[in-house]
């Protein structure tokens, strides 16, 4: 009997030690924090945040702007894979326009394609609390997080209640605290396109979230379970300043009878009507500082172009220069080539799966942030354009 029982202890020894050690993630997305934000301005938690962790810079797909860019960060899909192209774009099927100020399109989850970490996480037993990322108050597969909240729902929390829900959620009991926290801040970004990425007011928002980061770690660590908590501060795209003086207005280089409409922005999608699309892109291979491709030509490092609802035509713009139609723009914008370096985001890391002051030398994607939270869940990931082995060796 005392043999059966010592095999038995042995046997649900290490399921003992594993459950008692289980790590928790919480990811944060601040919207707009270029890379370079810490190095320009006082942030002191980040700083910390890296020696007692890592320290990356991460790429956005294309194109580089919210929406598509998170929903890639939640499913490890480009944009041309899941299906949310942009930020605004038109559906070619039901003629429906798709845009994020749209609340009945932006709900609709025939837009959302692929399987986003929540749902994975969920099928798979794990709990996952959701604070406003874009796509998570949407039923996809019919399914929502075990905890979310609705953007839609005015008014929405603070900054500092979003930080008190994060830590009411790692506070509940076992079987309903989340192994996956993810929460997204709206700012720097709002303040970038306000008043451009130098300015003081983007130096005040990046230092406040600065300074609200550093309060959760630090609450995080006081927790009985704090040392098993893993906090990763992303970004979806970068920042880059903006003039008047840069701007291009296509439709001045275009007769209005080649085209059925033009949707300026990032990038501009150009619906072309029969028989026109060697004429515009003849006529817009004299306009400097642009591009434009037939959406089956686009480049293959963009990762663009596959997707039935991109336009016949899509034209990129040199960055700091702006497509619209207007004769004012924002102070700053994004939407840019990925590769510059303006568009690229820091990417923050610290707990016990990472390593401790390592700094990664060489800029990934953020198709690999998916991949790396199945792996931090221990979980199997739904298929996806990432690779861990890109950052495997963030890890211990």
């Amino acid at each position: 009997m005392k043999k059966i029982l010592l095999l038995l202890i042995s046997f649900l020894a290490p399921f003992s030690v594993s459950l008692a050690q289980e790590h928790r993630t919480v990811i944060i997305s601040l919207d707009g924090c270029r890379w370079d934000y810490p190095e320009m301005y006082d942030t002191p938690f980040l700083d910390n945040l890296a020696q007692d962790g890592v320290k990356a810079i991460m790429q956005p797909s294309f194109p580089s702007v919210t929406f598509p860019n998170h929903y890639t960060l939640a499913t490890g899909l480009v944009p041309d894979h899941h299906g949310i192209i942009a930020n605004k774009f038109l559906d070619k099927k039901s003629g429906l326009v798709f845009s994020l100020g749209d609340k009945t399109t932006k709900m609709d989850p025939r837009f959302w394609g692929g399987e986003p970490v929540w749902i994975t996480a969920k099928r798979q037993g794990k709990r996952v609390g959701v604070v406003y990322w874009p796509g998570s108050d949407v039923a996809i597969q019919g399914t929502y997080p075990d905890i979310y909240y609705n953007y839609e729902q005015k008014p929405l929390l603070t900054y500092v209640e979003r930080i008190a829900e994060i830590e009411r959620m790692l506070k509940m009991p076992e079987d309903k605290r989340p192994q996956l926290i993810m929460a997204y801040f709206d700012e720097p970004d709002h303040s970038g396109h306000t008043y451009g990425p130098e300015s003081r007011q983007t130096r005040m928002q990046v230092e406040t979230l600065d300074c609200l980061l550093g309060q959760l770690w630090k609450d995080i660590q006081n927790m009985p379970d704090g040392k098993n908590v893993n906090l990763i501060v992303t970004a979806d795209h970068g920042m880059d300043r903006n003039s008047n003086e840069r701007i291009i207005n296509l439709t001045h280089y275009l007769d209005k009878s080649w085209y059925k409409n033009i949707a300026m922005g990032f990038p501009t999608m150009i619906y072309t009507n029969k028989g026109c699309e060697n004429k515009i892109l003849k006529a817009l291979s004299k306009v400097p500082h642009i591009r434009a491709w037939r959406k089956s030509e686009m480049p293959a490092y963009l990762n663009y172009g596959t997707n039935e609802n991109i336009a016949d035509i899509v034209v990129t713009t040199d960055i700091g220069w702006v497509p619209s139609d207007k004769n004012e723009v924002l102070a700053g914008n994004h939407g840019f080539d990925p590769t510059y370096s303006d568009m690229h985001v820091l990417f923050r890391a610290a707990g016990p799966d990472f390593k401790k002051g390592y700094v990664k030398d060489k800029v990934f994607k953020n198709v690999d942030v998916y991949p790396l939270l199945n792996y931090l869940l221990s979980i199997k990931p739904a298929a996806n354009d990432g690779n861990l082995s890109e950052v495997k060796d963030l890890l211990k």
